[in-house]
């Protein structure tokens, strides 16, 4: 217990003194989250909007593949990433490999999916009847693209948050595109791991708890926005 409350303490110090290692990685997390997500919603909102909108032949053997993507392995996501960028990969040339783009790549690639899917079911959930009302007030294509993705925003924030914190948690493409490279590649959850063998465990606590942190934030960004609009 006094190991511990030890970690803990030297953790709220690394945390208050402003520990440059410890910021550093936390940064490089907020950059490579921001660019992935940024990219995933960008992507997968208009692709789970025609998915859960639309009727077509293929749309349940194409939802399966989707669902079965959300649960994709990371270090899988990882080593495909790695070979696409490694120099005797199809995109060695691109210079992406141990890039914080790189990783980037791989957790937008990571997102996607869940952002797809659950896009897709928030939209399949909407009354029928909406869509109906909205084409016979004269909606145009756009207009009714907008109008239900508003009506459908409670699930898109929800499928937003989950696309987020599955690239903000995860080890296996940062660790593998990455190289987990200090000042450059390291991010929070691969320092903790690295720091945690190595018997540093101050540091990893106060890198989980800038991760707890930032979860609370989003959520607490979340819940305004709902009680707001």
């Amino acid at each position: 217990m006094n190991f511990l409350l030890e970690g803990f303490i030297q953790a709220f110090h690394l945390l208050i003194m402003g520990d440059a290692e410890t910021y550093s990685a936390v940064l490089v997390t907020l950059r490579i989250s921001t660019y992935s997500i940024i990219c995933a919603l960008t992507a997968g909102i208009p692709i789970g909007f025609c998915l859960g909108f639309f009727n077509f032949r293929w749309k349940q053997p194409v939802r399966i593949i989707v669902d079965t993507l959300m649960s994709l392995p990371t270090v899988f996501i990882g080593l495909l990433v790695y070979s696409m960028f490694t120099y005797r990969g199809p995109m060695g040339h691109s210079g992406l490999l141990f890039t914080i783009p790189g990783i980037a790549v791989g957790q937008t690639i990571l997102a996607l999916p869940i952002v797809i899917g659950l896009s897709a079911t928030s939209i399949e959930s909407l009354d029928q009847k909406l869509r109906i009302m909205i084409i016979s007030m004269g909606a145009n294509r756009r207009q009714l693209f907008f109008s239900m993705l508003w009506e459908a925003r409670h699930g898109l924030l929800a499928s937003a948050i989950a696309a987020y914190g599955r690239v903000l948690t995860e080890v296996g493409i940062s660790m593998m595109v990455g190289g987990n490279i200090k000042w450059h590649t390291r991010t929070i959850t691969t320092a903790i791991a690295l720091e945690t063998n190595k018997g540093q465990f101050d540091m990893g606590i106060a890198l989980g708890l800038v991760l707890l942190i930032i979860a609370f934030c989003v959520n607490l960004s979340v819940s305004f926005l709902r009680r707001r609009y």
